[in-house]
């Protein structure tokens, strides 16, 4: 099959591209900056330059390609996202999540997609009822500004996705990457973080938060493109925990000190409304559906394997 995959420079690009080319697909991959160039080619792809925002060249480059699938992993979040520039970072990250998948999936139209296979996160999820939740509940589409807003341009992201009658739209919603280029691994941000003991416990510990390994985003990312009916998936591992469990353990695989407790008052002043309830309040995904209609289960089924095996 040809493949169109946007986003392909990114920490995803590099073992997705080599995946997708083993399984004998023709991949075309897109990437804003020309320095990239060898680096795609060296995976196996055939690079494509062009900024997202172009929507007419997008557009006459996707036409170009004639994809059966299109892949959209397109972000814009720094390596070193945290309370101090995560306002700044979250607008990027919702313009190309906005109109970066519009010009995309107009393009994909006009190529005649088949299929399109868009990520998002499972961490938006409203918080309230249940600390494990499927894709049927709510969105957190009334969080704290700028959060709120960034919700809601995710939820039109989706429904521009699943509800197009002109392909068959699919939305994962991933839970937390690890592994190799990450921020949790073991040279990412977060495991500095962690390190420093600047990542702490707050209050009860209670947001629960679902994690997936990077193998993982690859293989489900391959069974979408033939499994699957329209809609969202959550792709997550099988085992959503508090941060009062998984923190410590990742910071002993890390061989890290312990993290720090820190009152919710303190958090909130130093890191924001929005970072304090996440830490607090935040609801975990269950992975059932992906599971049971891609035909796909995660190779690290829990992240206390994958923490102390694959932190990479």
């Amino acid at each position: 099959m040809r493949i169109f995959l946007a986003g392909a420079s990114g920490v995803i690009g590099r073992p997705l591209v080599p995946a997708l080319v083993r399984e004998g697909h023709r991949v075309s991959a897109l990437t804003r900056k020309p320095e990239k160039v060898d680096l795609l080619e060296s995976l196996g792809a055939e690079p494509v330059v062009c900024d997202v925002y172009d929507a007419d060249r997008l557009r006459d480059l996707v036409v170009a390609a004639r994809p059966d699938i299109v892949i959209q992993h397109l972000t814009d979040l720094p390596r070193d996202l945290g309370p101090r520039n995560v306002k700044q970072a979250y607008a990027r990250n919702d313009r190309v999540r906005g109109e970066g998948s519009t010009n995309l999936v107009a393009a994909a139209e006009a190529a005649g997609t088949r299929r399109y296979i868009a990520q998002t996160v499972c961490f938006l999820y409203a918080r309230v009822g249940p600390w494990v939740v499927d894709e049927e509940h709510p969105l957190a589409t009334d969080a704290p500004e700028p959060f709120g807003s960034s919700v809601r341009l995710h939820a039109e992201m989706e429904r521009r996705v699943v509800e197009n009658p002109r392909f068959e739209g699919l939305v994962l919603r991933y839970g937390f990457w690890y592994g190799p280029g990450t921020s949790f691994a073991s040279d990412g941000f977060t495991a500095r973080e962690v390190r420093r003991r600047r990542y702490p416990i707050v209050g009860d510990g209670a947001g629960t938060q679902s994690f997936v390994h990077m193998d993982d985003v690859v293989e489900s990312t391959i069974a979408a493109m033939t499994h699957g009916r329209p809609g969202v998936y959550n792709v997550c591992d099988d085992e959503p925990a508090p941060v009062r469990e998984w923190l410590p353990a990742y910071a002993r695989a890390l061989g890290a000190p312990p993290p720090r407790r820190v009152p919710v008052w303190i958090a909130r002043m130093l890191a924001g409304r929005f970072i304090g309830a996440q830490a607090t309040t935040m609801r975990g995904a269950s992975n059932e559906r992906a599971k049971r209609e891609l035909g796909w289960k995660p190779k690290y089924a829990s992240w206390r394997e994958g923490f102390r095996t694959a932190l990479g």
